[in-house]
């Protein structure tokens, strides 16, 4: 018999609910009455929420979170604030109650065998992988890959993939896009932290750089990456889970990588043959 799932921890520094509306609804940069509008409610009775003269019921609380995107992880925050109980609840990957989706993430993981494909957590930190995203990371720094491996900083860092990526300022520019958007959306100081550390790490020399065409924002990303084995012309794409309940899930992306030309399908196929059958072994599981 296992023990409840614990509720996740609600972010502590904004103290009231009417503290989490506005960073909120600034973040979101909504004026109180386009709020109001969008939530069906009036703009005196939103205003006296924000300054605490009003208390909101459940619902509203739920229901400005759904106007304003706010994230499942935050939405238990506010309902804290509030003085009601949290709603979403946060289990670990290794969790037993998270047996079936673990599978199934393993399962799209291993499927896009033999191309290199990674899930990670809301910081980037892998959780899953499969067997070909180790053969990529030889060479990286034995202490970028101690405890949480963080996807963004080995992939920046010079004692990462860095050096090893063509079209580094390109690729650099793509995730530093992306992270905007995640901290716009999530208003995560973690990844704010992340982004300032990762602008600080070297680009690419000018005269050096390479830039590549098929670049779609948001959808793929072509990726330059040279092996000992010769050079790999990668395609990144990144799927996230549609509608979970679970913060966890909600949280977790896959970032698939495809071969952009036939010498890289060839080559990747080749380093599979390498790896083996995997009969011992289906995948690399980083879940914590």
């Amino acid at each position: 018999m296992h023990a409840a799932p614990a509720l996740a921890a609600p972010p502590s520094r904004r103290a009231s609910v009417g503290d989490h509306l506005r960073h909120w609804r600034q973040l979101r940069r909504l004026s109180q009455l386009d709020l109001a509008s969008e939530a069906e409610m009036s703009t005196r009775h939103l205003s006296c929420v924000e300054t605490g003269k009003a208390s909101p019921s459940r619902e509203l609380v739920l229901r400005l979170c759904e106007r304003l995107a706010v994230p499942l992880r935050e939405r238990n925050a506010w309902l804290v604030a509030a003085g009601y109980a949290p709603m979403y609840r946060e289990h670990a990957m290794d969790d037993p109650s998270m047996q079936a989706a673990r599978r199934a993430v393993q399962h799209i993981l291993d499927s896009h065998h033999p191309w290199p494909a990674v899930a990670f957590d809301r910081h980037w930190n892998m959780v899953m992988a499969n067997r070909m995203v180790a053969p990529l990371l030889v060479g990286v720094a034995p202490e970028l890959l101690q405890g949480r491996v963080n996807l963004l900083r080995i992939s920046l860092h010079p004692g990462g993939l860095a050096p090893r990526i063509a079209n580094l300022n390109q690729w650099r520019e793509h995730l530093f896009a992306r992270l905007r958007q995640q901290i716009h959306q999530t208003g995560d100081e973690a990844l704010a932290d992340l982004l300032t550390e990762l602008i600080a790490y070297p680009a690419q020399p000018a005269n050096t750089a390479q830039r590549l065409d098929g670049e779609h924002p948001g959808v793929l990303m072509p990726f330059l990456y040279q092996t000992p084995d010769g050079m790999l012309h990668l395609i990144s794409t990144t799927t996230v889970f549609g509608s979970p309940v679970d913060i966890t899930l909600q949280e977790l992306a896959l970032e698939t990588f495809f071969p952009g030309d036939e010498a890289t399908a060839r080559a990747l196929r080749e380093m599979a043959d390498g790896l083996g059958d995997g009969s011992a072994k289906s995948g690399s599981d980083t879940g914590r």
